[in-house]
């Protein structure tokens, strides 16, 4: 494999970019080493690289296929929350006695995250991709044909634990991607993945309307098949030689983000926005539906989620800005957005105008912290597919802890009191990451 970008420069000590360094020869950049088309410019697939590869026409469906399979994979993770009454009826039950089976989902992707996703530092990720898409595919067929809700979450908890592939494949992306277009090709795949979140919550309520629970988790688990099986076939053959236990990876996270200021930097600051979106967006279906709020029916209320789309549409954008201006610029940039879309979020309480906007908003806040933060995650330490687990899981921490904090605050204060948390969140993600520098700094004298 070739060396992680941090393998041959030095890892700065900010956001900021690293000033400009002397020419280097022919086939090389400052910041990266050997570029990936190489002094002849010869495909990514080619011999120079640690692995070969379909060329031609697979490779131009390189980051296109990927960017596909991490939205059907990404979806899987919250198929069954719009099917909860569908699947309450089918069993006898009512939407809120079913109502856990979406954190199973949750629970289930965590633990994909900390066992699955730092093996992309130690095993060929092409026939690992083949084998959780199986692996996925069978716990959703399972899903489809299970009698009960304990068996329906047993095949969901699986599901859920093998849609890890996108965390396979960032890494992947951003090491061979040309330097000058590292952001714009993760941000490719972030965009993939919040259009399949949104595709899940919206297409997968009406689809079910309209054939029933079951064919919408066979219908996924087809395209989980094919398009997991085909993004394996056209990734890079790897010859790894593993060395140690298997799951080494998982007991280096917390000494990777020790040693790494910047990857603690992105891991607390994107724990801070994706836990302020996490507290405003799952409970604003309390606001939409509720009789206090909006008075929505539920069909409504789901269909508010189509402002997600905007994430998919920024990412492209934040992606170039990161290439041009560097992670810090667009991080800031990105938390005085979600600092604007809460006090309107606050005026939506009473007003739709403003809750639109603040749902634009917050959704571009978001994607744009998360293409900086986590191209700065893959690029800071010898260790991506490691340091991309660490910060994804603080980003899923600081989602459910906030996310867990802003029930009980609706209940007690209501809208205004969700917005709380939120403005706490970005609060604490923003300061906490102030003084870790110059603590870095002295440690290192």
């Amino acid at each position: 494999m070739p060396s992680s970008p941090s393998a041959s420069a030095t890892p700065q000590s900010g956001l900021e970019p690293a000033p400009a360094r002397p020419a280097h020869p022919a086939g090389t950049s400052p910041e990266t080493g050997p570029s990936e088309t190489g002094p002849s410019g010869t495909s990514p697939f080619g011999p120079g690289r640690s692995g070969a590869g379909p060329s031609g026409v697979a490779a131009r469906l390189f980051l296109p296929l990927i960017a596909l399979c991490t939205a059907v994979t990404a979806a899987n993770i919250y198929l069954a929350a719009p099917l909860l009454p569908l699947i309450a009826h089918d069993m006898g039950s009512t939407p809120s006695a079913v109502a856990w089976l979406a954190s199973v989902a949750q629970l289930g992707y965590a633990a994909g995250l900390l066992f699955f996703a730092p093996l992309g530092d130690s095993v060929n990720r092409r026939r690992l991709v083949a084998v959780l898409s199986l692996v996925a595919t069978a716990a959703l067929l399972a899903a489809a044909a299970s009698a009960g809700t304990g068996a329906l979450a047993g095949a969901v908890l699986v599901a859920s634990a093998a849609t890890v592939v996108p965390q396979l494949l960032v890494p992947l992306v951003a090491e061979r991607a040309p330097a000058d277009r590292r952001a714009r090709h993760v941000a490719a795949v972030i965009a993939g993945l919040f259009t399949g979140v949104v595709a899940a919550r919206v297409l997968g309520g009406l689809a079910g309307q309209a054939f029933g629970w079951r064919a919408v988790f066979v219908g996924a688990a087809v395209l989980t098949a094919v398009l997991g099986l085909a993004t394996a076939y056209i990734l890079p053959v790897e010859r790894r030689q593993r060395r140690g236990p298997l799951f080494a990876g998982l007991v280096a996270i917390p000494g990777v983000v020790r040693r790494s200021p910047d990857l603690w930097r992105a891991c607390v600051r994107q724990a801070g926005m994706y836990g302020a979106w996490s507290a405003l967006w799952t409970s604003l279906a309390l606001l939409l539906a509720g009789d206090e709020g909006y008075g929505m029916t539920t069909a409504a209320a789901g269909l508010f989620g189509l402002f997600g789309l905007a994430a998919s549409v920024v990412a492209p954008l934040a992606g170039g800005l990161v290439d041009r201006f560097g992670a810090a610029k667009v991080v800031r940039c990105a938390y005085a957005l979600a600092a604007l879309s809460v006090p309107l979020f606050w005026l939506g309480g009473q007003a739709m105008a403003a809750l639109c906007a603040a749902a634009v908003l917050v959704h571009a806040a978001l994607v744009a912290s998360h293409v900086a933060n986590q191209t700065l995650a893959l690029t800071t330490t010898s260790a991506p597919a490691t340091a991309n687990t660490a910060y994804v899981v603080a980003g899923f921490a600081g989602g459910a802890l906030a996310s867990a904090l802003a029930g009980p605050a609706y209940g007690h204060w209501g809208w205004g009191g969700v917005c709380a948390v939120a403005g706490a969140w970005l609060v604490l993600g923003w300061t906490a990451t102030a003084v870790r520098p110059a603590r870095a700094a002295r440690t290192a004298r």
